[in-house]
């Protein structure tokens, strides 16, 4: 059965308008309704155009998140009120590439490692966050960065790779 809303989302209600269309909470409604045959969708949560995913172990996506266009999860326990802009990858799986005698393509993947995202995260546009990593609740993840490392809870990151460059209520910010 699982085969079938597969089919339904990636062939139908992937491609449906955006929430800010005219009638987009509807179409909203209907790939919400499609993909929680799926995965785990929370309650009040937006999930626009594009979105992909992978079935890798686990993909939960808690209450009153917004997932914008063309963002890829591969596996993530994502918290309550995240924010993921455009273009986002979270990926749980990598290539191994120990071995300097074996093409990598010939190495085989990683074991998966999902991402925790805890509550209230807004990650920026074009972000890649890296396997197995925890987003501490309240973090900012500034647009384009590449996420190598856990981050605290209310810093803001930014860079390749992604580094601290402010903390939430500083009054630098205002």
């Amino acid at each position: 059965m699982k085969k079938l809303f597969l089919i339904l989302y990636y062939g139908f209600a992937k491609h449906l308008p955006d929430n800010y269309f005219p009638l987009g909470k509807y179409y909203n409604f209907l790939r919400i309704l499609i993909l929680r045959k799926i995965i785990t969708v929370g309650n009040n949560t937006v999930i626009q155009s594009g979105f992909r995913f992978g079935l890798k172990e686990t993909l939960i996506i808690g209450n009153n998140c917004e997932i914008n266009e063309n963002v890829y999860i591969q596996s993530a326990i994502i918290g309550d009120y995240v924010l993921i802009a455009q273009n986002v990858s979270i990926l749980s799986v990598t290539h191994k590439f120990n071995d300097r005698d074996l093409p990598i393509i010939e190495q085989g993947f990683s074991t998966v490692q999902p991402v925790l995202i805890e509550d209230d995260v807004w990650i920026g546009r074009n972000v890649t966050i890296m396997p197995g990593l925890r987003l501490g609740k309240g973090s900012i993840i500034g647009t384009g960065a590449v996420v190598t490392k856990d981050v605290p809870p209310y810093k803001i990151m930014g860079g390749i790779p992604a580094r601290i460059i402010n903390e939430r209520g500083n009054k630098l910010l205002s």
